[in-house]
């Protein structure tokens, strides 16, 4: 264990959303050797290919750290399941691969809160240049990008009476969540590729490029600590089969662990709060009190309406039929199974006042927990409209501890969730919204009675009451490493650790604050901007320069 395994120029920690990202963009250089370790295995299963099984993937244990928070103190001691990929790709191999990138307002508060190029007009150029988009080419959309995004197919969604109800409740429609409109009604885009499968970064960044000469990818390898000296991180420390590595980085190491392995990696190594590190036998190397603070998640709540008439995606369940759609899916990469199963999705403002939307509708017409039936022998699943209510910019903030000085063992997860309570005035809030678009005509005709959280919960008791033992998680923690200039920040502008030399983090965990979507765009820019900065190159001309 004293000597070095071999020697690179990047070692890369994660081959996640962002890790693949950064592990194909430094290898581009010829003269530069990058390792990228991955604690997961191979993306294999089908599981992870076909786009309607995600339900089912993000519940796989073999492809899932499994980890669960602590007691969440404003949900009555309830203990949540906190999915995380592990497996190449992380959390975009497992996903519900919705694109959505945020609003402009999202990037441009994290300019405000001094962190220098990463504003809207700036990270925008990074958005296009990963993106081959079913748009092609335009002002705010790539099509030569690695990662294919297209619309969900919806003839089988019942999309249209929703789409109705959406214009007579009073919300606008918009064609392009990331153009001009971004907030409104409008048809959701994924990461597909063109034969119907998951289009995750390990697919779109790292399997292209596994041959290349300077680039080697171990899966299975655990990154126990990374390795200081003289105020630099010059390596790390990983085990694989049974054994331990080490591996010196030449030039820099990067962390690509995300919200919840990244924090816990840096503390691992004696870089975070001094005091919380030292209670677990570990040598404080630098005091950084924010790293594992600032942990931002998007709580959800599931609302649940009966359907008047069996018109739901709970027909393409039938066994038989469900049959055939996975052998179109797999000889032809099309059909039900080859796309989304949500109708539409909705950014809303739920107070006039605001400058950008705060909750986000995501509208299927199925149960997320569906089976698949056959008639006579398995009872259909009821028919029903089942809605995720999003809130995307919440007050909350929670924070990632050790567990113990074991690699191994599962960091403390504390989401604190509603702790501050403006976050239920804004979630009741969007319950009524929902309420009212279900009963609107011409999708009223199609609902009936709601079963959750139920048509008799309407005081504000009863509604915190249900909020409380319902809500769950989106999958999109943030912040944890966050990035700024002031004394919580973790790592500055340029992601470079806070007083350690050859050392960045490049992942969801830098975000200072959420964007008001889906994650997944946001650290796949983070990863492309991420290589720029670490190579030296001039940053992607901004959107107003280029357009």
């Amino acid at each position: 264990m004293d000597a070095y395994s071999n020697s690179v120029d990047y070692v890369v920690i994660g081959a996640g959303t962002a890790g693949c990202v950064v592990a194909n963009r430094l290898s581009e250089q010829a003269d530069c050797s990058v390792i990228l370790l991955e604690a997961g295995g191979r993306d294999w299963h089908p599981l992870l290919r076909m786009p309607v099984a995600f339900v089912r993937a993000i519940q796989s244990p073999g492809v899932n750290w499994g980890f669960r928070s602590e007691p969440e103190p404003h949900l009555d001691g309830r203990i949540i399941e906190v999915p995380r990929g592990r497996v190449l790709g992380g959390s975009s191999s497992v996903n519900g691969m919705f694109h959505i990138r945020g609003h402009r307002r999202d990037f441009d508060t994290w300019r405000e809160l001094g962190c220098d190029g990463w504003g809207y007009d700036d990270v925008l150029p990074y958005f296009k240049r990963y993106e081959t988009s079913w748009r092609g080419a335009g002002k705010y959309h790539g099509d030569e990008g690695p990662v294919q995004v297209r619309p969900i197919d919806t003839t089988k969604l019942v999309t249209e009476p929703l789409r109705q109800a959406m214009l007579a409740a009073g919300y606008q429609l918009t064609e392009d969540y990331d153009g001009e409109l971004q907030e409104g009604f409008g048809r959701g885009e994924v990461t597909i590729d063109g034969r119907g499968r998951r289009a995750s970064t390990s697919r779109a960044y790292l399997n292209p490029v596994r041959h290349r000469a300077n680039l080697v990818v171990k899966t299975g390898a655990l990154t126990r600590r990374i390795l200081i000296e003289n105020g630099r991180a010059v390596g790390v420390e990983y085990s694989r089969g049974g054994r331990q590595y080490k591996v010196r980085a030449r030039r820099e190491v990067v962390v690509c662990g995300g919200a919840y392995n990244s924090p816990q990696l840096l503390m691992l190594s004696g870089i975070g709060p001094a005091d919380d590190i030292r209670k677990h036998g570990i040598v404080s190397r630098v005091h950084l009190p924010g790293v594992g603070r600032n942990l931002i998640e998007h709580p959800r709540l599931p609302m649940n309406f009966l359907a008047t008439q069996p018109v739901t995606f709970a027909r393409e369940l039938r066994f038989d039929r469900a049959v055939l759609s996975v052998l179109r899916w797999a000889l032809l990469g099309n059909g039900p199974f080859a796309t989304q199963i949500c109708s539409g999705t909705l950014l809303l403002r739920s107070r006039p006042e605001l400058d950008q939307p705060d909750i986000q509708l995501l509208c299927n017409p199925i149960s997320l927990d569906a089976r698949l039936w056959f008639p006579g022998l398995v009872a259909p699943t009821p028919h029903c409209f089942y809605v995720t209510l999003c809130l995307i910019q919440q007050r909350s903030r929670g924070r990632v501890t050790l567990r113990s000085a074991d690699p191994a063992d599962a960091p403390r997860i504390y989401l604190n969730l509603f702790s501050d309570p403006e976050d239920f005035a804004t979630m009741r809030r969007g319950i009524e919204a929902t309420r009212t678009i279900y009963r609107t005509q011409p999708q009223a005709a199609l609902v009936g009675r709601e079963t959750l959280p139920g048509d008799d919960v309407v005081s504000e008791k009863d509604l915190n009451a249900a909020i409380s033992a319902h809500v769950g998680i989106t999958h999109h923690p943030v912040g944890t490493c966050k990035m700024g200039v002031d004394e919580q920040a973790v790592v500055d502008p340029q992601l470079r650790v806070r007083g350690v030399a050859g050392l960045r983090v490049a992942d969801a965990s830098v975000m200072p604050t959420i964007p008001g979507a889906n994650t997944m765009a946001a650290a796949i820019m983070i990863g492309e901007k991420a290589a720029d900065l670490i190579l030296g190159r001039q940053p992607a001309p901004k959107h107003t320069e280029a357009a």
